[in-house]
């Protein structure tokens, strides 16, 4: 019997078929065929043992060239690479960071945030869209907060990037936050660094959203714009104080239909606000914009607005001035990554940490004593370890 014969004699009702079940209704299922996924005999191997799939181990040369010549599968990998947490992957991404540091800093970098609903995934998809037609190379680095309880993360951002995933000068990259204030990711500054060796000239974050820790994007990027939009209530209450201070521009999205006049009404509101407030950098007053992601209006004009910003920045030389003061305060955010990292991975502290924890939720001893406890307790291992 042929296997054309075969699944048409075991083809039966689903048990899901109505009650009124007729010709109209086509649906069906089908039992499995002996074999591969086509029905022809597996040979050289057991049937029911699943082939081996085994990516090839990289060598740090090969993460390098692979991403200076944009091999999109090994820009991914050195993306995880130098995301990674585990012991065994940081030197490896270090050595890899400084082969590609010569090939960096050549795009302008904008970081994007603004209240929930406010639509940043769809602005930067208009954004992104029009960038890649004028022939940049795009890169999204869209950061999901991570769950405080599973750690897990939905990064749907791409999802909401649909025309933009599709242009072949872009690349989406979705990270989760990790539980990091600030609405980034923590290794995000390596990340911008990844996508500018591999040639991209535009790269933006798209952040969190508005939160208390949320200007820490700002000590990343050369532009900071907040997206917001009318409608929801007192818009400047709504937003933290010291995010608009932060930020170069401010945009007022969905800025169409019925909601266009409120829009502008927002933005001059907005613009009062801003001219009581002293500008963050020398010779740049921040101004209130007004966009719509759903039918393109002021797109462009906003990122006129961000190329003057920068052509002004590097004419009073505070554009570069301020990479370097960004690259100072992320050596020391590291430093003090490292010293909580080591404080926390040592094996004598990991046994004693426990007791003074549940003293401490018993009420037994006071916080203060506890940490003071632990801290004199790893005073003395390092000294010890420094005798040896």
């Amino acid at each position: 019997m042929s296997i054309k014969q075969t699944v048409k004699t075991k083809k039966k009702k689903p048990a899901w078929t109505p009650k009124e079940d007729n010709e109209s209704f086509a649906s069906s299922v089908m039992e499995g065929v002996e074999g591969g996924h086509d029905g022809m005999e597996t040979s050289g191997r057991n049937q029911t043992e699943k082939p081996a799939i085994k990516r090839r181990n990289l060598t740090i040369q090969d993460y390098v060239d692979g991403v200076l010549r944009d091999d999109r599968m090994i820009l991914a990998r050195t993306i995880t690479l130098v995301e990674s947490s585990a012991k065994r992957h940081l030197e490896t991404a270090q050595q890899v960071l400084r082969k590609i540091l010569p090939s960096t800093g050549k795009a302008i970098r904008v970081g994007i945030t603004g209240v929930p609903g406010a639509g940043k995934s769809t602005f930067i998809n208009v954004l992104g869209s029009e960038l890649c037609r004028k022939g940049h190379r795009v890169a999204v680095l869209a950061v999901d907060p991570s769950s405080s309880l599973s750690r897990g993360s939905i990064l749907g951002d791409k999802t909401r990037m649909e025309n933009l995933s599709q242009e072949p000068n872009c690349f989406i990259r979705p990270s989760p936050s990790s539980g990091t204030l600030g609405g980034v990711n923590r290794k995000t500054r390596e990340t911008i660094l990844v996508c500018e060796a591999a040639g991209f000239d535009v790269i933006l974050v798209e952040t969190v959203g508005v939160g208390q820790s949320e200007a820490m994007v700002s000590t990343m990027v050369d532009f900071f714009l907040l997206l917001t939009l009318t409608g929801a209530g007192d818009e400047l209450q709504n937003i933290k104080k010291g995010v608009i201070e932060m930020a170069d521009a401010v945009l007022i999205n969905k800025a169409d239909g019925d909601n266009k006049i409120p829009a502008q009404r927002t933005r001059q509101e907005f613009n009062q606000a801003l001219h009581l407030l002293k500008p963050v950098k020398e010779g740049w007053q921040t101004q209130a914009y007004c966009c719509s992601a759903l039918t393109g209006e002021g797109i462009e004009e906003i990122w006129h607005v961000i190329l003057e910003f920068k052509e002004r920045m590097q004419t009073s030389g505070d554009f570069f001035a301020r990479r370097r003061e960004q690259s100072l305060n992320w050596m020391h955010e590291m430093i003090v990554e490292r010293i909580k990292r080591s404080f926390f991975e040592n094996s004598d502290i990991k046994k004693e940490l426990p007791e003074l924890e549940k003293m401490v939720s018993e009420g037994r001893l006071p916080v203060t004593s506890a940490v003071e406890k632990i801290m004199s307790r790893f005073r003395d291992l390092r000294e010890e370890e420094n005798q040896l």
